[in-house]
């Protein structure tokens, strides 16, 4: 009897690790997956999917969705849309929150937002995309999961966030990637309490990958030649591996999963 395919809704995924992620999920031969990926883009991204020629004998399947993470509207679009797709019995195995710009916070806020476009995007959109997909989530004992990075260590005054990640703050783009980090971060600690018992919440950091290009939109670049930069492939996997780690601590506040261990 052939496996039943398990369904991922992913935001994230139309370049660098987030691609890579589902190549490489494509690539499985024994689990066959259901891909319903939000994407800002989805002319070029189903392109780009239709380009790996993954094996639909599998079982496989992908379907793009446009999202506009900067756009709550668009968020609450994309949500109404992977729930009819999904029915009432179909279950949404895995929810995976990669999506992420560096902006700085010069600009006002799009849509006439109080806050900057990176924290719309980086946080408020994704935290608003749990709550519309929740019922469906909990019925499924679903897991979800967040990509962080270890650049919230940067932030050494959470007090500044608020002022920090208006719009036409004007700090620049490292600085508000960090914060809007790790407010997510926050975000997902939040949505562990409220689901504790319902759904496994996991953070990841997939490691320092230059390759991804993530730095443009913020003005700086990550040196190729560091000694723990890591390649696209190997942040793509790490982000895999949380689908699937079961060996947490004892301690329920530890959910941060790092690409070193």
């Amino acid at each position: 009897m052939a496996p039943i395919p398990k369904t991922v809704v992913a935001t994230g995924t139309s370049s660098g690790i987030g691609f890579e992620a589902i190549k490489q999920l494509l690539a499985q031969q024994e689990q066959p997956y259901r891909l319903l990926l939000g994407v800002r883009d989805a002319p070029k991204t189903q392109a780009a999917i239709d380009a790996v020629q993954f094996d639909a004998s599998t079982g496989h399947s992908v379907t793009v969705l446009p999202l506009e993470l900067a756009d709550l509207k668009s968020v609450k679009s994309f949500a109404a849309q992977v729930l009819e797709r999904l029915g009432k019995d179909d279950k949404l195995d895995y929810l995976l929150l990669n999506a992420a710009t560096s902006a700085g916070a010069e600009q006002p806020g799009p849509h006439g937002s109080k806050w900057c476009e990176s924290y719309i995007v980086n946080h408020l959109s994704q935290h608003y995309l749990v709550h519309l997909l929740r019922t469906k989530l909990v019925d499924s004992s679903a897991r979800i999961v967040f990509v962080s990075s270890a650049v919230i260590q940067m932030v050494k005054d959470p007090s500044s966030l608020e002022s920090d990640l208006k719009g036409g703050s004007g700090v620049k783009g490292l600085t508000v990637y960090a914060e809007t980090k790790l407010v997510a971060l926050f975000g997902a600690h939040w949505w562990r309490r409220q689901l504790a018992g319902l759904c496994t919440v996991v953070a990841v950091s997939p490691g320092l990958i230059p390759d991804t290009g993530l730095g443009r939109g913020a003005g700086f670049t990550v040196p190729k030649d560091m000694s723990d930069a890591k390649s696209v492939p190997e942040g793509g996997a790490s982000i895999l591996r949380a689908f699937t780690r079961d060996d947490f601590p004892a301690d329920p506040d530890l959910i941060f999963l790092t690409s070193w261990g």
